[in-house]
């Protein structure tokens, strides 16, 4: 019997520590927090945390700037906090994930520091330092993902260097060795003390191309766009050397027992699928960001659920994502019922799901005033709707003050409706989201075909998408999901089932029978846990 590792018939779950919880009334959230709150998340259901950048840093990026990537940012607490909670993890049967950054620094870490005192320094070539062209204008025509050129003048060492993000975030040179093999033991520093995984930031940046050639125009932009959509960055990213990088990180998380990397990475499923390397020798999981990406229709979904599963090379496990800190959220995108179909959707797919902080009780994007707007991006291209702030609110546990995330003046305010959409309150609701989380939940992880069975998929039209997972020798189960408002009617033909509605977003129908042909209203979704079914054999 095949052995599936923890983060592969697990659920991992996205810890933003700024807003999770606070401990000591600063109105950030902290270690010592996120501790008080690990009971929640054994409850939950979830085998792995993985928090968002927790080092010391200038939070030019909210920690997305790194000046020293060894230590704790002294807000979050302090390095004994972050043992108690790696340990107090590990003793509720959970898994830590840390966030890594190593495509930039801080303009503020001692690498960089150095770096810039002079062409001769030792550490010059640790960063991407060009010449101006003749007429003084930057080495290339990049841009930041923020907004502007991605390349700043130094007048003091009269030459420029490359940041693929803000400017305070300079990118590292990973064509170096010697920048390698010091991220290399960063990463031997945090697995040293028991860290079960890492999630890579902008894995795809890493290298760039060696004769820095101009990015060509990208036809399809539009004004509403972040303007680092003006051109297409095909030399800036997804460089052919990235893959041997990616290989030497694996090697070194290897050296450690049942560890994982995960690569944040956006692209096409066709190169996407590439980081998992050559006999599955690089990232774990290259995250699929397709059900963020895509329009939320039945049949490009369909489609490229099928596109995805027939692209992954042979032993690699699929993965799927709807919301993260950078993303609005999936409430937001698509409404409050079709955000517990997504929910269906995600949890019953093969693969890992991750969830972010507050999907469970359906946390929505949080108008921000635009004086009060924090994120880099929002404040860079102003007028275009881009900030992120709204989707990093604090997690809403209560309908005390501030929802009880502090009792100091919160760093982001919080959605208005979280007297009435927390956890406290949906606990008690078995209509409510958080409800049907934690029931999605124990169902997935008590049955063998779908944590780990296979997918197979059975209809999609204009309307609905319905597919199967099984396990060889177990039960097998059958979702049919409704992505539209309209009623819809699932009687393909092609297949005769019979079994019983386990879970449904209008749980009315739970425990029903069902035989070869399903009724279901708009925004619904439904688990089957088949007694019998078959594929009908084509006249042909």
């Amino acid at each position: 019997m095949k052995k599936y590792l923890w983060w592969q018939d697990g659920i991992i779950y996205q810890v933003y520590p700024r807003s999770f919880q606070d401990s000591n009334q600063d109105g950030i959230g902290d270690l010592k927090g996120i501790l008080k709150r690990l009971d929640y998340l054994k409850w939950l259901g979830v085998k792995a945390v993985w928090l968002s950048p927790i080092y010391p840093s200038p939070m030019a990026d909210f920690g997305y700037d790194i000046s020293d990537y060894t230590g704790i940012w002294p807000s979050f607490g302090t390095m004994e906090d972050f043992d108690e909670l790696l340990e107090q993890v590990h003793a509720a049967g959970m898994k830590l994930i840390l966030d890594l950054v190593p495509n930039h620094s801080s303009d503020e870490h001692p690498w960089f520091l150095e770096s810039r005192k002079s062409r001769n320094s030792s550490k010059r070539d640790w960063y991407i330092w060009k010449n101006a062209r003749p007429d003084g204008s930057p080495p290339n025509n990049w841009l930041s993902v923020f907004g502007g050129s991605a390349w700043e003048w130094d007048p003091a060492t009269k030459q420029f260097y490359y940041h693929a993000f803000l400017k305070k975030q300079p990118d590292l040179n990973w064509r170096n060795p010697r920048v390698q093999e010091a991220m290399f033991n960063i990463l031997r520093f945090w697995l040293n003390k028991g860290v079960d995984g890492f999630r890579i930031d902008a894995m795809w940046h890493l290298i760039k191309d060696s004769q820095l050639r101009d990015n060509p125009r990208n036809p399809d932009y539009e004004e509403h766009m972040a303007t680092y959509n003006q051109l297409l960055p095909l030399y800036s990213t997804d460089q052919p050397e990235m893959h041997e990088i990616v290989a030497k990180m694996r090697k070194v998380l290897d050296e450690y027992k049942e560890r994982m990397m995960i690569a944040e990475i956006y692209l096409p499923v066709n190169r996407l699928v590439t980081y998992y390397g050559i006999n599955n020798t690089e990232a774990h999981l290259p995250f699929n960001f397709m059900l963020i990406t895509l329009p939320w229709e039945s049949r490009p979904i369909a489609l490229s659920i099928d596109e995805y599963e027939a692209a992954l090379p042979k032993d690699a496990w699929p993965n799927w994502v709807i919301g993260n800190h950078d993303q609005p959220r999936i409430t937001s995108r698509i409404g409050q019922q079709q955000a517990k179909v997504a929910a269906v959707l995600q949890l019953t797919l093969r693969g890992a799901p991750t969830m972010y902080y507050g999907e469970e009780i359906g946390m929505r994007d949080v108008p921000i005033p635009l004086q009060e707007v924090q994120d880099p991006q929002g404040l860079n291209m102003p007028g275009k709707n881009l900030s992120r702030d709204p989707e990093r609110t604090p997690m809403q546990w209560d309908n005390n003050a501030n929802a009880g995330f502090t009792d100091g003046s919160p760093w982001l305010r919080l959605d208005r409706a979280f007297p009435r959409e927390n956890v406290q309150m949906q606990k008690q609701d078995i209509y409510s989201s958080l409800t049907l989380y934690k029931r999605r939940i124990e169902l997935r992880q008590s049955a063998p075909s779908l944590m780990t069975g296979d997918y197979k998929p059975v209809y999609s039209d204009q309307q609905m998408i319905a597919y199967i997972r099984q396990a060889e020798g177990h039960t097998g189960f059958l979702m049919v999901l409704n992505l539209s408002h309209r009623p819809c009617y699932f009687a393909p033909g092609m297949i005769l089932f019979k079994g019983v509605i386990l879970i449904d977003t209008i749980p009315e129908q739970e425990q029903q029978i069902v035989e070869n042909t399903i009724d279901l209203s708009g925004d619904e979704a439904l688990v089957v846990r088949l007694e019998a079914w078959r594929f009908k054999l084509s006249n042909g």
